[in-house]
């Protein structure tokens, strides 16, 4: 793990996604982070000493999804495929495959397995998953504030973990997607799916993949950025203008416009991933912010730990 101080920050943006905004300042507390997303490796120490099973391994309860497919009510997850040309970019449905038998032993499917990925970022794991992992290692998962201030490196109001520009000197500081989504992958990074650590130079704190190859969760509820950091500030006294250790409230709502009835509260996710392109996604940024359902596990989302201190 890696020792931060802590401080104050500018966090948030104004030039890509409304979600990112206000840019403002924000004060964490010194912690520890790790310096790598959990591999593959890491997590099946924590199942072989635990005999922990992930959510995708258990096959969903209709009672919980009463509109449920039976055909899908069996243990699975969400897998990228790629289509066959360009189509609606407003429609996930389009790369998104619910595989049975995906999980983070198969990645990609039940004929899948983790060999010669040992290295590589673990996937298929929901935020009850990834705090299981973090409760079992004496950790805990980052709030959104110290997870931004980590992927920063040091660097004040910048694009990139890196600095202004993501490719400084033509190179790949991170795995994303080069071509149009999600189609037409030219590869130039190295990497169709995740790499493994150590792939790309740290940033400036000494932590890898903090931009690109896997989204990780945090331990905060999405919600508005606006909102969550008025609450913050309106606890930090004398101060009316830092945000103290920011935190998002638990907010449910309906993301499924075929059943705005169903509710699900949603974790923030950071950091982008594999599958951020120029074309789709420019969420390869420390600001970029995601919300995901806390029920929804899929191949390009990971995690990593953190200490407070005491």
């Amino acid at each position: 793990m890696i020792a931060l101080p802590g401080g104050t920050f500018t966090m948030g943006s104004e030039r890509f996604y409304p979600e990112e905004a206000p840019v403002r300042r924000v004060r964490v507390d010194p912690f520890r982070i790790d310096a790598a997303p959990v591999t593959n490796r890491a997590f099946a120490r924590f199942v072989a000493e635990t005999g922990y099973v992930t959510f995708a391994e258990i096959a969903p309860d209709p009672a919980d999804y009463p509109d449920i497919d039976p055909a899908l009510a069996q243990p699975g997850s969400l897998v990228f495929t790629k289509s066959a040309g360009p189509v609606d970019l407003s429609d996930p449905s389009q790369w998104w495959r619910f595989v049975l038998g995906a999980d983070w032993r198969h990645p990609t499917g039940p004929d899948s397995s983790l060999d010669g990925l040992d290295d590589h970022p673990v996937v298929h794991v929901v935020h009850q998953d990834a705090r299981a992992y973090a409760d079992w290692a004496g950790k805990s998962l980052p709030t959104e504030a110290e997870w931004e201030y980590a992927a920063r490196g040091g660097l004040e109001a910048r694009e990139f973990a890196w600095g202004d520009e993501l490719t400084p000197d033509g190179q790949w500081r991170g795995n994303t997607w080069q071509g149009l989504f999600p189609f037409a992958n030219q590869l130039l990074d190295g990497w169709e799916r995740t790499s493994p650590i150590g792939a790309y130079p740290p940033n400036g704190f000494g932590l890898y993949d903090m931009i690109g190859n896997v989204w990780e969760w945090t331990e905060d509820w999405y919600a508005d950025a606006s909102a969550t950091t008025a609450r913050a500030t309106a606890r930090r006294q004398p101060s009316c203008c830092v945000a103290d250790n920011p935190r998002g409230a638990k907010i449910f709502q309906s993301w499924d416009p075929a059943n705005p009835a169903r509710k699900v509260p949603r974790k923030v996710i950071k950091g982008g991933s594999h599958l951020c392109a120029p074309s789709y996604c420019q969420r390869y940024r420390p600001a970029a912010r995601h919300p995901q359902a806390i029920d929804s596990s899929t191949s390009h989302i990971g995690f990593r730990c953190v200490v407070r201190a005491a």
